[in-house]
């Protein structure tokens, strides 16, 4: 039997090797030839990601402290991409930009407080009838429904409704809505004033803009704020549009129909109908309800009237006063309807529209490559087109602060939008008699 032999270091000739005692250490059962040995998995984590997670954890709890004054910012932006055309159009009637704001704003100031002015007290002494009457509006009801066989239960359900008692809540229910509405009329205030320092600051914020984003993509950059200026402003005008159109058809039929308080229900219905889809199913019942109270007839007239203009906004206004703005599936309009609702309530659910539509104007800009797509003709001419633009850019820009080169970017944007919008047909070869 031969030993081994430890090489000495020192350049000896060496000693024998010791055996050595195997370490002890408590098993289940007998080990098995070729059974590899346990190990240690040690994670680790780099500084830079440990660096990026706090960060985004710090980002998030400031949005989240933060929301607030995010919602004035995203109302301001509503703001003034919806009132920057009319200020653009004054400019090209030769009017200075100063001037041309001050004219816009106190021409919404102007009619606001007219709007306000006429209004408020009639609809305030209107809502105000309408809580009145309501025992009576309710048992008229109640007897009307229990003439007939399938609706005598409903109407025993209503003689038999009790509210809460009413000295005990009423005043604390009013004291709390004051107090939101009063912080909803600050927080309108606050977007109005930041809308109207944001026009007047417009070439210095969008040269700040301008000059963190890298060069090569400002192209892209002024073609989706003019895109997003489409979208919102399309949006917001088609609305108060809209909502006009319900408010004034709802005071008119109602009206001829001798309902009362015309107008509070007329200003009901303009409100919901910024609400797509459930804001017809809320404009409608009031107002068939307050006509029910008058006769069962104009009750009739009311509900198929207000439904067949429904219809008609559905089919006919909304596509003329929208116009190609907003390119939603219906899928996805009703997605976001439900998203922005849960996440932020009625606001939420105005303001989804024009996001989901930004979003996906953003993946048509940014040419984000989806999974199921492949790269048609028209996207490599588009990808040509903006190669070209670029390169105009590049050399109009060369040596131009960046406030200037915002200024060349949108003029460029501006050109090429305009020249897809209204393309110009090919020259064909001369015809000669």
């Amino acid at each position: 039997m031969q030993s081994k032999v430890e090489p000495d270091r020192g350049g000896g000739s060496g000693r024998p090797l010791q055996p050595q005692p195997a370490a002890s250490k408590p098993s289940s059962g007998p080990s098995r030839l070729g059974e590899p040995e346990a190990r240690t998995l040690r994670l680790e984590v780099a500084p830079g990601t440990l660096f990026r997670l706090i960060l985004a954890g710090a980002s998030l709890w400031l949005v989240i402290r933060l929301w607030p004054v995010l919602i004035v910012f995203v109302v301001a932006l509503f703001v003034l991409e919806t009132l920057n055309p009319t200020v653009q159009w004054l400019e090209e009637r030769h009017i200075r930009r100063g001037a041309g704001i001050a004219i816009v704003f106190m021409g919404v100031f102007t009619v606001s407080v007219l709007v306000l002015t006429l209004t408020i007290p009639s609809i305030v002494a209107q809502a105000a009838s309408l809580f009145e009457r309501e025992p009576i509006f309710r048992a008229d009801l109640a007897n009307r429904l229990a003439h007939y066989h399938l609706s005598a239960p409903f109407a025993d359900w209503l003689r038999n409704l009790r509210y809460g008692a009413p000295g005990n809540t009423v005043g604390a229910t009013a004291f709390a809505y004051s107090i939101r509405l009063f912080e909803i009329a600050a927080y309108g205030m606050s977007a109005m004033f930041l809308a109207l320092y944001m026009m007047i600051d417009r070439n210095r914020l969008r040269g700040g803009l301008f000059a963190l984003v890298p060069r090569s993509h400002h192209i892209r950059l002024s073609r989706i704020m003019l895109n997003l200026e489409t979208i919102v402003g399309a949006y917001i005008r088609g609305q108060v549009v809209t909502s006009l159109l319900m408010g004034a058809f709802t005071f008119v039929l109602l009206t001829a129909c001798g309902v009362q308080n015309a107008m509070a229900l007329s200003v009901f219905a303009s409100i919901a109908d910024i609400l797509p889809y459930i804001g017809g199913i809320l404009a409608v019942g009031p107002a068939v309800l307050a006509a029910l109270g008058h006769s069962p007839m104009a009750a009739g007239i009311v509900l198929v009237l207000m439904l067949a203009y429904q219809e008609f906004e559905s089919r006919v206004i909304i596509p003329k006063v929208y116009g190609q703005a907003l390119l939603l599936p219906s899928s996805v309009v009703f997605f976001s309807l439900m998203a922005g609702g849960a996440l932020m309530g009625i606001l939420g659910a105005v303001i989804a529209l024009p996001i989901a539509a930004t979003i996906m104007m953003l993946i048509e800009e940014l040419r984000i490559d989806l999974p199921g797509e492949q790269e048609q003709v028209a996207d490599t001419e588009l990808r040509a087109r903006d190669d070209l633009a670029e390169e105009e850019y590049e050399r109009r820009t060369e040596g131009v602060a960046a406030q200037q080169a915002a200024a060349i970017a949108v003029e460029i944007s501006k050109d090429r939008k305009n020249e897809e919008n209204h393309p110009v047909p090919p020259e064909g070869p001369d015809v000669g008699m």
